[in-house]
């Protein structure tokens, strides 16, 4: 029988539910259970692909090609495992699968309804989402009074009635504010928050008290009271500078062992946390911090910095440098600063990053950019359009192609270096804009003693067991050679007319991806007579965890050391 852990969100969203959930899932395996995540988010868009990172944050990307909630990335990042999209429901799934059903007559001409079918169907996928696991931990996003969430805590409800309540835990997250004009810890939003909880028949077991400080005594009886539930299940849980601590930090009250006895289980065996430690031990006491520019498009909204929009490239940052002793400190750079000031907000960093991103804003200010990187041997890694982009600056101001630019910006350039494939165009002539996408996990086939090789060799990263293999179209044609497996989202490709043009100028194309049709799809670039100059078409990022780095991370972060 499964066992299920299910996160809510207190009053406020924005209170770390989903590191929260990432840190029990992690917590849980080093008791020796295998775990996993669920994401419940009550939008009605059928996935995150369509939503504004400035809205939403991060669209994180499965290995199946699921554009998903940014939470999904920190589960994989905690408990170390890849997780299908599958893993993430939302309303907009729900509803359009019932109408779907109800449209192919499966549902024999019954009345559709809200009651059963819509339950049933969250149920379902729930359930699909659970095989080969022990336990199962399901965060619902927003918050526990938002009427979109009704469906899915009326379901969870259900389930709680089918599998017995011995198999589920409910683990309420509540944010405690301190008002500035009284200096005091409140409980009332937590006990709102009980309250709206109960009122969908589900009573907490334990409770994550968020807060700037940690929980004290009489915060504590105050909300056992309210609850009804032992002090020991009210967890104090504050603001810390590092997330990885945050396990660290539930442990300290034995919320693993809390939530084993909940489900009626003993561990398997005894947690060892000494490298999770030391990794942390390692960021909070860096041997150097190495100023980093990211520059981005979606850095600010109105007076807030946009952080989770890059929330994957900054903790893979942070995975770098836990393993080299350092800690980056990273400067957000809005590139459409660039275009009206100059590259001399650049001066003094010692390395800089151009992330993935779609459309035409801020692209001549990425393009000063990695031309300030190359001359300058600054070192740099471009990751997605950052790729493409190098690729374009290189091809106009070093391979003569002048007038050289994407099609994305402009469809008339002279010389398309990076360009929509025929058959990607005929897709889009008929607007099936998403099968133009490369979504998902692609094998990239690397050249030897080249820099992108070496850095993936050292940490193992080099495939040959085709075992893992995924669909074939993922492989292509050098399916029996070894590889690299990178996630991708993106629509653009390097166009393969210009590769020997650019390769007779210098640019090293480091390693492709070989289509069934026999299309060569550059995936590396990099440059020889340079201390770090790496692009690729992929988003490693996606890849790395905590004590396992993503390669090209580790190189990039390593050649910002100063003698």
């Amino acid at each position: 029988m499964e066992k299920y852990v299910v996160v809510i969100g207190g009053v406020i969203s924005g209170v770390g539910k989903g590191i929260a959930t990432a840190s029990i899932g992690k917590i849980l395996t080093e008791y020796g259970y295998s775990a996993t995540g669920i994401k419940i988010d009550p939008y009605i868009n059928y996935d995150a692909g369509t939503l504004r990172p400035t809205e939403h944050g991060e669209v994180w990307v499965t290995n199946d090609g699921g554009e998903i909630d940014q939470d999904l990335g920190s589960y994989e990042r905690f408990i170390g495992i890849d997780i299908p999209k599958s893993n993430n429901i939302t309303t907009g799934q729900i509803y359009k699968e019932v109408i779907d059903r109800e449209r192919r007559g499966e549902y024999l001409g019954e009345t559709v309804q809200f009651i059963p079918h819509i339950p049933n169907e969250i149920k379902h996928r729930i359930k699909l989402a659970s095989k080969s696991h022990d336990i199962i931990l399901i965060e619902v996003g927003g918050t526990v009074g938002d009427y979109e969430n009704i469906p899915f805590l009326f379901t969870i409800k259900g389930l709680e009635r089918e599998i017995g309540k011995e198999n589920i835990v409910y683990v309420l997250i509540s944010y405690l504010p301190v008002p500035t004009h009284i200096r005091e810890m409140k409980t009332k939003p937590t006990q709102q928050a009980i309250k709206l909880l109960q009122e969908n028949g589900i009573i907490p077991d334990i409770i994550l008290c968020r807060g700037k400080e940690p929980l004290d005594d009489v915060r504590r009886k105050k909300i056992e009271t309210y609850a009804n539930i032992k002090h020991e299940f009210v967890i104090s849980a504050p603001d810390i500078k590092l997330v990885y601590d945050v396990p660290i930090n539930f442990e300290r009250e034995h919320l693993g062992k809390k939530i084993l006895d909940k489900l009626n289980l003993k561990p398997k065996t005894e947690p060892s946390w000494r490298e999770w430690k030391k990794a942390i031990k390692r960021l909070k006491n860096p041997v150097a911090r190495p100023k980093i520019g990211m520059v981005g498009k979606y850095i600010s909204l109105g007076d807030f910095e946009l952080k989770d929009v890059y929330i994957s490239i900054n903790e893979a940052l942070q995975h770098a440098g836990a393993k080299l002793g350092t800690r980056p400190k990273i400067i957000w750079i809005d590139s459409k600063e660039i275009e009206k000031s100059g590259t001399s907000i650049l001066k003094g960093l010692d390395g800089i990053i151009i992330p993935g991103g779609f459309g035409t804003t801020g692209i001549s200010g990425k393009i000063k950019a990695i031309k300030y990187a190359r001359e300058n041997k600054v070192p740099f890694l471009g990751l997605c359009l950052g790729m493409q982009l190098a690729v374009v600056e290189y091809a106009r101001n070093v391979a003569g192609l002048k007038g050289a630019h994407t099609t994305e910006v402009d469809p008339k350039t002279p010389y398309p270096v990076v360009d929509i494939l025929k058959s990607q165009r005929k897709i889009m002539e008929e607007s099936r804009y998403g099968g133009t996408m490369r979504l998902g996990a692609y094998a990239a086939y690397l050249k030897k003693q080249t820099l992108v090789y070496k850095l993936y060799q050292k940490e193992k990263r080099i495939e040959k067991d085709m075992k893992k293999r995924l669909e074939p179209f993922r492989f292509g044609k050098k399916a029996n050679s070894p590889y690299v497996i990178e996630r991708h989202r993106h629509r653009y490709e390097i166009s393969p007319n210009f590769i020997k043009k650019l390769e007779e100028k210098g640019l090293l194309f480091s390693g492709f991806h070989y289509r069934l049709d026999s299309t060569k799809l550059a995936e590396f670039i990099e440059l020889k007579e340079h201390p770090f100059f790496v692009a690729t078409q992929s988003h490693p990022e996606f890849r790395s965890r905590f004590l396992s780095p993503a390669p090209l991370f580790l190189g990039f972060l390593k050649a910002t050391a100063k003698d």
